[in-house]
């Protein structure tokens, strides 16, 4: 018969015990206490270290999930059930077999909108989230359940359009009530094609997310409301996920452009600062305004380039630092025409400063490898700790992917982690002057915990002038 989590934890030695032993956070060990299930890939040390059989580990049977507050809730099976919930306009499909109803706002879609799940725990910046280029590919579910009070603007767009190819959201969204303002969410979803969902339980989503990891899942609003479910599933079960997926080549720029605003004040708007400038080219794998913003506050002249942009055309620009931005999709399929790029840059002694999927692709050049996290890290609230100072950073972050420390070469070493799981959050390089980090600084949930990552690159642009 299984054994309760508690007993399990007990057996090993206590939490602090148990997150040794499985490598994760004491946060992820508090998790698998609530959720009353550990996940499968720690079975074989947790069964190795007390003698517990694979069966004790089992999760108990739990309680299905919460209906939907639609009549019909979610429903299960090989079969797709064919007939909605009175009042449900939209659905839900995902790969378990679950189908979520609810009531669709946005765009229509033609054609189901198919992606990996996932969810975000910001309370505010819906609009950045949604047009932040790192969510290509994803259907996200906000945890926070009134969106939409603050409405759009042009202002907060990250990008030309949203990237993610939908939304789920526990309420309607509501009215407008802000002096920004310009248009209503669902009047700007129309506008962008871009389908969402409401009258989900998204705390139960959530969950389901949370324990079970990431699924694809369709978001289906049809004009005129009639749902193929089994022939919606069979899309699904097709979709060949994210790993091994490119996307950057989807959301970078076509030609190289430059940037010179700078980070949005009251009452200068998003003047640039006076002062010196420093020549950067910035390699856009799906970069967020924001984030050029950033640079341009802090210093720098920015000319953006596309992801594609090899090493020999970086260097005849003649940056005196280069940036990786973030992005979406698997950064060891990016790295097939990045890595080379970022080597020729590393070598030629230019400084480097990568965020989010630059992270991952800066550690890819250097000699690491990167693997698809079980659950990724999305949201405003994520604790990151700076090793250098013990200061621990409230960060904002969206990746699905993560840079495995242990495969880092002797000569780069860790500077941040999460307090989450451990996970890696931050490298530097021992042999060249290059460092990142893999969550982005630029969005300031902290507000201005992170912004000395752009001061601080600016120092190394300085610093490596006088030796040159």
């Amino acid at each position: 018969m299984p054994m309760s989590i508690d007993s399990i934890i007990a057996r090993i030695g206590g939490p602090e015990a148990t997150a040794r032993l499985t490598g994760v956070g004491t946060e992820a060990i508090r998790k698998w206490r609530q959720a009353q299930a550990i996940p499968s890939r720690h079975w074989p040390a947790i069964a190795q270290a007390t003698g517990l059989s694979l069966q004790d580990l089992q999760p108990t049977p739990a309680v299905t999930d919460r209906p939907s507050p639609l009549a019909g809730g979610s429903q299960t099976g090989s079969s797709m059930p064919q007939a909605r919930p009175d009042g449900a306009t939209a659905a839900l499909v995902l790969a378990d077999g679950s189908v979520l109803w609810g009531k669709g706002f946005g765009a229509f879609t033609p054609k189901p909108a198919i992606g990996e799940i996932c969810f975000s725990t910001g309370m505010t910046g819906y609009q950045e989230t949604l047009t932040d280029p790192s969510f290509a590919g994803q259907i996200i579910t906000f945890t926070f359940p009134h969106v939409g009070n603050v409405g759009t603007n042009a202002l907060d767009d990250e990008a030309a359009r949203p990237a993610a190819l939908g939304l789920v959201v526990k309420e309607d969204p509501t009215e407008q009530a802000n002096w920004r303002a310009t248009s209503s969410l669902d009047a700007w979803l129309k506008q962008h094609g871009t389908p969402g969902i409401a009258g989900v339980d998204t705390r139960s989503l959530t969950l389901k997310i949370r324990d079970g990891g990431a699924q694809t899942a369709a978001l289906v609003f049809p004009a005129d409301g009639r749902f193929d479910l089994d022939a919606i599933a069979a899309e699904v079960a097709a979709w060949p996920g994210l790993e091994g997926m490119d996307l950057a080549k989807e959301v970078t720029c076509a030609a190289p452009y430059t940037w010179s605003e700078g980070v949005w004040s009251w009452p200068d708007n998003t003047a640039a600062p006076t002062g010196k400038r420093r020549k950067v080219v910035a390699v856009d794998y799906g970069a967020k305004r924001n984030i050029l913003r950033c640079l341009v506050s802090a210093g720098c002249d920015v000319t953006v380039v596309p992801a594609t942009t090899t090493g020999e055309q970086i260097l005849a620009l003649k940056p005196e630092g280069v940036f990786l931005s973030n992005g979406p999709g698997d950064p060891a399929a990016t790295a097939s025409y990045a890595v080379p790029a970022i080597r020729t840059v590393l070598e030629a002694g230019i400084p480097l400063f990568g965020i989010c999927l630059g992270h991952q692709l800066l550690a890819q050049a250097l000699g690491a490898k990167t693997y698809k996290m079980e659950r990724g890290h999305r949201g405003a609230n994520q604790p990151v700790q700076d090793l250098a100072t013990g200061k621990v950073e409230i960060t904002s972050q969206n990746h699905g992917f993560a840079v495995d420390a242990a495969t880092l070469p002797e000569d780069a070493h860790v500077t941040h982690i999460s307090l989450f799981d451990g996970s890696n959050e931050g490298l530097a390089s021992d042999k060249y002057a290059a460092f990142s980090v893999q969550y982005h600084p630029e969005a300031s949930p902290g507000p201005s915990d992170s912004f000395y990552l752009f001061e601080r690159f600016v120092t190394l642009i300085d610093t490596n002038g006088v030796k040159h």
